[in-house]
């Protein structure tokens, strides 16, 4: 089946639930009874399975092309399951050093401390990692667009470095989304997305999701989930479900304006670079034009004032943009990475990956991308 019929119909079959609803019911319930002592059923306690997040579960990995999903309370439980199912004391993670501010905090701030050794690189070029490359590292982490300033990386070739020498490749997926790039068939072990942001896609809930192949990965990631219990409750499990049927008509719609009004944004005196992978004046843009669909609804700039106080009076400026934290909601947000995404990071750190007081992040969402471009234009002016 196509991704668009995937999206409507994967995960959950009407004629499987009792009533034949059409939607998957939300099963608010903490136990489910046993018949016998010995019975043996998959619904036992809600915190090792729920029929509404084993329905979003499925669908996931349906749409990664994966053979199993897991759903947890939010993006961050989900990338501290992958850690803890691959990492021990003594192990080494090789992690872009472009990544999501609270990826780095988690890895500094907690792993580090346990005795994982981190590792943060530019691995725009593969060949970097070869070098890095020792017996002592277990997992790559990669985010292929990366946050915010939608870097790219080649996500076959790494993969093939890594299984070279024997480690274990995980991508975060969430700009991308599974309707414009699918990992695992690109040579991935482990894919996460935040569904907080375009899976859910209207800013009602927080979730994360990991989807993997390999059975043996799966059963320790399925241990690292029940045990420490950092799922996603049924209410969020239907919210996702629910905006996954209409992935692919936003992520059109993201996509179309996002294109539109990253070209516009070159011509603007006010600004000084224009960050988005489907321009041509992107360096990795034929990269993008190998490995995805098409190139997501997030474009980030720097201004040419590259101050706070300029980023702020943009974004107070602003009309129809949310000032906030998230991406991937119906509406348009605009992010000041440096002080909120990205604000647990120390300032050398910024700086090193470029993100400057100047930089402001702007997802788009399906409003009419001539609206924003006037409210974008009065805010620029």
């Amino acid at each position: 089946m196509q991704f668009a019929t995937l999206a409507v119909h994967a995960g959950y079959q009407p004629l499987d639930d009792r009533h034949h609803a059409v939607m998957s019911p939300i099963y608010q319930s903490s136990i489910f009874v046993h018949e016998t002592l010995d019975s043996q059923q998959p619904f036992s306690y809600s915190r090792s399975a729920n029929p509404t997040r084993s329905a979003l579960e499925n669908t996931v990995a349906a749409l990664e092309g994966g053979r199993f999903g897991f759903a947890f309370a939010s993006g961050m439980a989900a990338i501290d399951t992958v850690l803890r199912a691959t990492l021990q004391p003594g192990d080494e993670v090789i992690a872009v050093a472009d990544l999501y501010g609270g990826a780095y905090r988690l890895l500094t701030r907690l792993y580090a401390e346990s005795g994982i050794k981190v590792t943060f690189a530019d691995l725009r070029q593969p060949e970097a990692l070869r070098d890095l490359l020792n017996p002592a590292v277990k997992l790559v982490w990669l985010e292929s667009p990366s946050n915010p300033l939608l870097n790219l990386v080649d996500i076959v070739a790494l993969a093939d470095i890594a299984h070279q020498a024997g480690v274990k490749v995980a991508i975060d997926n969430t700009f991308a989304t599974p309707y414009l790039q699918q990992p695992l068939a690109l040579g991935v072990d482990i894919v996460m997305h935040s569904a907080t942001k375009y899976l859910g896609g209207h800013s009602d809930v927080i979730l994360g999701v990991v989807i993997v192949n390999d059975e043996s990965l799966a059963a320790r990631i399925k241990l690292v989930q029940n045990s420490a219990g950092a799922v996603a409750g049924p209410q969020d499990s239907f919210l996702v479900s629910r905006g996954i049927k209409t992935l692919h008509l936003r992520m059109d719609r993201h996509c179309q304006t996002a294109l539109q009004l990253a070209q516009w944004l070159e011509t603007q005196p006010a600004v000084e670079q224009v960050f988005y992978p489907g321009l041509t004046s992107h360096p990795q843009h034929a990269l993008a034009k190998r490995q995805m669909k098409a190139f997501g609804g997030i474009v980030s700039i720097y201004l040419k004032e590259n101050s706070r106080a300029a980023a702020e009076r943009v974004a107070q400026r602003l009309q129809l943009f949310a000032l906030g934290e998230s991406l991937g909601g119906v509406e348009s947000i605009v992010n000041h990475s440096a002080t909120m995404s990205h604000g647990s990071m120390p300032p050398a750190v910024k700086a090193a990956c470029g993100i400057r007081e100047g930089l402001l992040r702007l997802s788009f969402g399906v409003e009419d991308a001539a609206d924003l471009q006037a409210d974008l234009a009065q805010a620029l002016a």
